[in-house]
């Protein structure tokens, strides 16, 4: 296969043929738009419509996806997007609706918004939601941006949060983007937030703990309810990070937990594209207490009319242009109605019966981080692995070559040569069973041929690469030749 870059293809005076568009009275660019807003010059490869098929065609047979092959990444939740939703997501009305066009013209993608939020609010026990961040991570900071302003209405001098030491790493990113001082608690012996620990970091100054329950570690934080009796009877707030919601539809709620503000990662829950190739979605969802600090605007019905609430006393504003990536609240919607409440608690069952199959079938080989019960992700720890000479890094790579996709490694933090491993509802007996005796082969290679593991992947298009110097030393030939 020819590996070179498209540029590289490129020969001179080649072009694919097309057809040309129908003229309908449209104008040119060059027509409507000033000059300096034009481009000109621009660089494309030159290449026969056969070549141009080839290239990309071959490029997605490199492609790594959910479609492809089994995708445990734990904590990012590789959940498989039921088509239909896409489908939906590109039906005419939903496909060329404009944020401009009057409300009028909208009602029914307002009506969907707002059922959406209604069924939100529902499974997280939340009074309201907005949909307007772009992501799980700009819904954190939103949520967080919230917290700080609610104090400086509330005239409370708070000046640091509270973050255990098995939070995501969006985390204390969040909280110092938002001016405050983050204070670190330790895990105890079994994983979970140190309850004494706890008691003699939170003071007055206190703004916020930030925690997702289940932990990173995969475990149902038990003591929540006094984690919560501590933070509120100091003044701060509950924030919780949606990103380990999966195992709790149906079962419980964060507003029963004691949580105020809350984000969901649509992608991670309710079977949305992923992150940035999405384009994704983050709901934020906030108590009582916290309604008049949501961005504007928020979706409202008066009668049967749906329209944009503006007169939110004291909003934090806009925290991106229009009102989110409406598609995907689209598909959101199409999954959580076709699952209902039953169907939801299934998820939840079912994600937490995959993770336990696999860290009972793999305890005896593995080292576990935890003995507690799992939630929808196990973490192990391959400390046994690595004293044989073969790092987690090593079996991560390895795993490639029968076809797996590495699970997260060396997270979370606490956890000596993790590998996080999060199977999701959606994966069937058949392929858990794939993954396991994937695993136990390659211990056995460890003690057979180490060698095997420090050269993986052998089989793919892309072998071992040197990381380091990779990232040091990025080819950038096209670049440099231009």
């Amino acid at each position: 296969m020819d590996d070179r870059l498209i540029f590289e293809k490129s020969d001179s005076g080649i072009k694919a043929s097309y057809v040309k568009k129908p003229e309908i009275g449209l104008k040119e660019p060059k027509e409507i738009l000033p000059a300096n807003c034009l481009r000109s010059g621009l660089e494309l490869p030159s290449l026969g419509e056969l070549e141009v098929v080839r290239h990309y065609t071959n490029l997605s047979k490199r492609n790594f996806s959910l479609d492809t092959n089994f995708y445990p990444l734990g904590s990012c939740t590789m959940k498989y997007n039921p088509k239909i939703n896409e489908e939906l997501a590109s039906l005419e009305g939903f496909l060329n609706i404009h944020p401009y066009q009057n409300e009028e013209c909208l009602q029914g993608a307002l009506e969907l918004i707002y059922n959406l939020e209604t069924l939100l609010c529902e499974i997280t026990g939340m009074k309201r939601f907005s949909f307007q961040a772009s992501s799980g991570a700009q819904g954190e900071l939103t949520g967080m941006l919230m917290v700080k302003k609610y104090h400086k209405v509330m005239k409370n001098k708070k000046r640091k949060v509270i973050i255990p030491d098995s939070a995501h790493g969006t985390n204390p990113a969040t909280s110092s983007m938002c001016g405050y001082e983050t204070k670190v608690i330790e895990s105890d012996k079994d994983g979970l937030i140190d309850l004494d620990k706890l008691n003699k970091a939170v003071d007055a100054e206190t703004a916020a703990i930030m925690l997702t329950n289940p932990n990173t570690l995969g475990l149902f934080e038990e003591n929540i309810l006094e984690v919560a009796e501590i933070i509120h009877k100091n003044g701060g707030l509950l924030y919780y990070d949606g990103a380990n919601f999966n195992p709790l539809l149906g079962v419980t709620t964060p507003r029963l937990m004691g949580f105020d503000a809350i984000h969901l990662n649509l992608h991670k829950t309710f079977s949305t594209p992923h992150g940035c190739g999405g384009p994704g979605a983050g709901a934020v969802g906030v108590v009582d207490k916290l309604l008049e600090f949501l961005p504007v605007p928020l979706i409202d019905k008066k009668k049967d009319d749906f329209y944009f609430n503006y007169k939110i006393k004291h909003s934090i504003g806009k925290v991106r242009a229009f009102y989110g990536n409406f598609s995907v609240l689209v598909r959101a919607y199409a999954y959580l109605l076709r699952l209902g409440r039953e169907g939801l608690v299934r998820v939840a069952q079912n994600a937490t019966l995959n993770a336990n199959y696999i860290k009972e079938r793999l305890k005896n080989d593995y080292n576990v981080a935890s003995n507690k019960p799992s939630m929808h992700e196990v973490v192990f720890s391959c400390t046994k692995q690595k004293e044989k000479g073969a790092s987690a890094l090593d079996i991560a790579k390895r795993l490639i070559d029968y076809g797996v996709h590495p699970p997260t490694m060396y997270f979370p933090l606490i956890v000596k040569e993790a590998l996080m491993v999060e199977p999701t509802e959606t994966e069937s007996r058949k392929t858990l069973d794939y993954f396991i005796d994937s695993m136990l082969k390659i211990n056995k290679e460890i003690d057979e041929n180490k060698e095997i593991l420090h050269n993986a992947p052998s089989a793919a298009y892309v072998k071992r690469v040197d990381e380091v110097k990779a990232a040091r030393n990025p080819d950038l030939r096209w670049v440099r030749e231009k």
